[in-house]
């Protein structure tokens, strides 16, 4: 202690101010580590976090997928026994009045109007289990050469003609624009195909809610593009729908987070493309959005030939 205030006693004023001006550089690099620290700190207790709600997930998950299974399994069997119980009372039709043969058909037809629901929603559930199961175990696939290109447009075709089948007026223009010089890149193809079917069917659903609301005064956009940018692949997948609101846009990628309306979305599509993406491939996912007017998705992926 005695040599250091000797040694600040026989210092200039110069170095004085120049000893102070350092330690005040240490103090704000050492402020500067303690924020990263913290920081580090948070993001290892959410992963935690985030592992349990994961281990947790998948215990509930499978916990209720057995009794699930006896639901979906045995609501089809009631709706063969009810298929045969209409056609056994097709063949009383002259020991029946009609009064009777009436009363008794309207009640088989309301057996099978429940346990057509009863299967619905047991698939339902059963589908959002599996998203549970997927996205508390994280995706592991074997990365193959892929002509992103061709794999793209077969999932606007097929997200197409599933939205299609289950709304005969849904109609979209369709705007591609492919860099054929990307060429075949190493990715697990299913799991990219989950994350294109997952923002392309959310596209699709935004703009037929649009569509409803504005109806022909509204022409709905998907339009998808690919770009080469030498060490990685850009693919961007636009669509002039009904845009996320900024209040939203930072939860998105958040495992149960929906903006759909009840029994229309589970919340893990995004966050499983997050995974699949980012984590597993070790991309990017980036979100352009205006309310009311369009939504985009920018994805990254690193080339490997």
């Amino acid at each position: 202690m005695d040599e250091i205030v000797s040694v600040f006693s026989n210092a200039s004023d110069e170095d004085i101010s120049h000893l102070k001006a350092i330690i005040r550089e240490k103090e704000i690099e050492l402020d500067k580590l303690t924020l990263q620290l913290d920081s580090i700190k948070i993001k290892l207790l959410e992963s935690e976090k985030m592992a349990s709600l994961g281990q947790l997930t998948a215990g509930i998950a499978h916990e209720i997928k057995n009794p699930l299974n006896f639901i979906t399994n045995f609501s089809e069997l009631s709706m063969e026994l009810t298929r045969e119980l209409r056609e056994e009372l097709d063949k009383q039709i002259q020991v029946l009045e009609a009064k009777e043969l009436d009363y008794l058909k309207g009640i088989i037809s309301d057996l099978e109007s429940n346990v057509q629901k009863i299967n619905e929603h047991g698939r339902r559930a059963d589908s959002i289990i599996r998203g549970m199961l997927l996205h508390s175990r994280g995706t592991a696939g074997e990365r193959i050469p892929t002509d992103i290109n061709a794999l793209l447009a077969e999932y606007v075709n097929l997200g197409y003609h599933g939205m299609r089948a289950t709304d005969n007026t849904f109609n979209i223009k369709l705007e591609s624009e492919y860099d054929t010089s990307i060429g075949m890149i190493q990715v697990v193809p299913q799991d990219i195909s989950r994350v294109f079917l997952n923002m392309i069917n959310n596209a699709f659903f935004s703009t037929a809610q649009k569509k409803t609301e504005l109806k022909d005064a509204y022409v709905p956009v998907l339009r998808v593009t690919t770009k080469n940018l030498k060490d990685k692949v850009e693919i961007r997948i636009w669509d002039n729908g009904k845009g996320i609101s900024r209040e939203v846009v930072d939860k998105i990628f958040t495992a149960f987070f929906t903006t759909k309306p009840a029994g229309l979305g589970t919340g893990l599509g995004l966050s499983i493309s997050y995974d699949i993406m980012v984590r597993q491939h070790q991309g990017e996912i980036h979100v352009n959005s205006e309310e009311g007017e369009f939504a985009e998705f920018i994805i990254t992926i690193p080339i490997i030939k």
